[in-house]
């Protein structure tokens, strides 16, 4: 096995033109399944835990059951702690094993923004060789504690994301593009590939400054996900649908056998929807393969 940060897994997948999937996970046992879906593909995996999941069940205990469950592994693989406002929760995650965190100070204004990254930036370079991911925009939806309706959205401005990398040397960068967190409510939503384009350019046109990070992957269609990890997006964020296959796995086994009450027969049927969901993904963002291992 190798636990890796995200970056070292980015900058491969940015080279070679594909992306490696983040997959948000609440619970072990969606944990393992995502891991060892990606060790059959043979495919670099990042695994994330947003904030809710974190304070319910520790990091300390979600990084130690990572660390458990990699060493059985033969492909690169990291955990990141996603969209956090909290500094201290950042702090704890890193002392707890956490290889990536994302620090999301979006909804601040720019100075602030750079000021509060650079802060987690500097405690991970202290501490740990831990790779930092910020935000600058604003993507809209719901993810966990972030909430931002549609119409307060804010895209990346190219100009103050370079700003915003020279002064926290980030190492993966996720520039508001139109995408957003949940289901989308239109079946071509608006994103902007070709502000993507120009960020792509500016930031990593001669080498790989800071990866870049696309947030509300779930529900986009192929075709943009293809147009977006060929424009630059090296990370995708799939969330949603994992908590909503979670969920019928349970209401299928309650359906199918409803006098049975055996949670370790429903988390089987949960881990294999999750699976083929992942599966699909990997195949999609064209990773399998690529574990650098």
């Amino acid at each position: 096995m190798s636990i890796s940060n995200s970056k070292e897994l980015l900058i491969k997948a940015t080279a070679e033109k594909y992306a490696v999937g983040a997959f948000n996970v609440t619970n072990i046992a969606q944990m393992a399944a995502v891991i060892e879906t990606a060790a059959e593909l043979k495919a670099p995996v990042i695994i994330q835990t947003s904030v809710a999941p974190v304070k319910q069940l520790t990091p300390e205990l979600f990084a130690a059951a990572f660390r458990n469950i990699a060493e059985r592994v033969d492909i690169s693989v990291a955990i990141q702690l996603d969209h956090c406002t909290s500094i201290d929760l950042c702090k704890r995650c890193i002392d707890a094993g956490y290889t990536s965190i994302m620090i999301d100070a979006s909804k601040e204004t720019l100075e602030d923004n750079i000021r509060i990254t650079k802060t987690v930036v500097d405690y991970a370079r202290e501490n740990n060789d831990v790779s930092i991911e910020g935000e600058l925009g604003t993507v809209g939806g719901v993810e966990d504690q972030v909430r931002v309706v549609m119409s307060q959205v804010e895209l990346c401005d190219p100009q103050n994301a370079l700003k915003f990398i020279e002064e926290t040397g980030l190492d993966n960068f996720a520039p508001a593009i139109g995408t957003a967190h949940g289901i989308y409510k239109s079946n071509n939503p608006e994103i902007d590939i070709d502000r993507l384009k120009i960020i792509a350019k500016l930031i990593n046109g001669g080498k790989v400054v800071a990866p870049l990070v696309i947030h509300g992957g779930s529900g986009l269609s192929e075709q943009i996900v293809r147009d977006l990890v060929f424009s630059g997006g090296s990370k995708f964020n799939v969330s949603t649908e994992l908590k909503h296959v979670w969920i019928k796995g349970a209401e299928e086994y309650i359906i199918n056998a409803p006098k049975e009450f055996n949670p370790v027969k429903m988390n089987r049927v949960q881990m294999d929807l999750t699976m083929k969901l992942v599966h699909s993904w990997i195949d999609r963002l064209g990773s399998s393969g690529k574990s650098g291992v």
